[in-house]
Parts: structure tokens; C-alpha cells; sequence
């Protein structure tokens, strides 16, 4: 069951994913995001982290969406002009790095360096195994992400607030 479960929000969050880059209406890619956010939930759910699926709802399907949405219609961005990206020599730089990206990414994923080993290893003393590290609470959470992994957060946070100025910037007509 939980196979099966994993297959359908799997394919949910890579469809929708799909459908934010390719659709052309700035609203309907903001609420595909937001099925894939909550399909990313759905996975949370299946790994037993309750705490970051309840997160990754309120937080990002919920508040941060909201904010993109708010942006979007605030600031009209489908009734602007309809500009031909394909014809731009920035947008085919942009498209063909996003493409070598993208295979510098699979290539690195799949070298032999990054797979996991199949050796199998006999514990025979488990008193090494420190029982904290597998807690999950939300002070356990909390510890972890304001101590060990700060910057990343911080650096999400960053992007985010790009990605904001990033839509108005978008979203302003020239004046001529």
C-alpha cells in the first residue's frame, strides 16, 4: 500500500512540477506549485516525518504560495504584453545552461563516487549509536536547522525573496 501511495504522490509532484515550467498562465503555475507542495507533504507523510509534512503545508503550500498569488494578481502580470521568449538571445543562452545544468546534475548524480555501496555491516555493539539522533521532535528539528544547516536556510530564504522581486521586476511595463 505504501508502494502504491509513494507511485501516485511521486508522479503527482513530478507532473505538477512539469506543469509549473510549462505553463504559460502565471496563476495556474502558482497553483500547480501548490499541488506539489502538498504532494511533497503527502511524501513527508509516508517517511513519518508528521512535523515537516504539517511545515511544508502551513508554510510553503500555505503562506508562501498565498504571497506569490497575492504578487501575481496584484501586479497584473498576465495582461501584459506577450513578448516572444524563443526569439531572445538571453532567453536561448538561458535555456541551453538550465540544459547543461541539468546534465552536469545527472551525470554527477549517477557517477559511481555519489551511489550508495551494498556492503552490509554487522553491528555488534549498538551502545556507539547515540538514541538523539534519530529523534523527531520539533525541538530536534529546531536544534538541527538553526545550528548544523543555517546557512542553507538562510540561503532558501534569500531565494525567496529574489523570486519576489524577481516577479515584480517581471511584471513592470515599460514606459516609453
Amino acid at each position: 500500500m505504501i508502494d502504491i501511495l509513494f507511485s501516485i504522490f511521486a508522479s503527482l509532484v513530478l507532473l505538477s512540477a512539469l506543469a509549473v515550467v510549462l505553463n504559460r498562465n502565471a496563476v495556474n503555475s502558482a497553483m500547480f506549485m501548490i499541488v506539489s507542495l502538498v504532494a511533497t507533504a503527502g511524501l513527508f507523510i509516508l517517511l513519518e516525518a508528521y512535523f515537516l509534512a504539517i511545515l511544508q503545508i502551513l508554510v510553503y503550500a500555505g503562506a508562501v504560495m498565498v504571497l506569490f498569488l497575492f504578487i501575481i494578481m496584484l501586479l497584473d502580470v498576465d495582461k501584459g504584453e506577450n513578448f516572444n521568449f524563443k526569439t531572445r538571445k538571453l532567453s536561448l543562452c538561458a535555456t541551453i545552461l538550465g540544459v547543461l545544468l541539468l546534465l552536469a546534475l545527472i551525470l554527477n548524480s549517477f557517477s559511481s563516487n555519489n551511489l550508495p555501496s551494498v556492503e552490509l555491516f554487522l553491528i555488534e555493539d549498538s551502545s556507539f549509536i547515540d538514541p538523539g539522533a534519530f529523534d523527531n521532535k520539533a525541538k530536534a528539528f529546531g536544534q538541527l536547522l538553526f545550528t548544523k544547516y543555517m546557512l542553507p536556510f538562510q540561503v532558501i530564504g534569500f531565494l525567496l525573496l529574489v523570486a519576489m522581486i524577481g516577479v515584480i521586476v517581471i511584471s513592470k511595463k515599460p514606459k516609453f
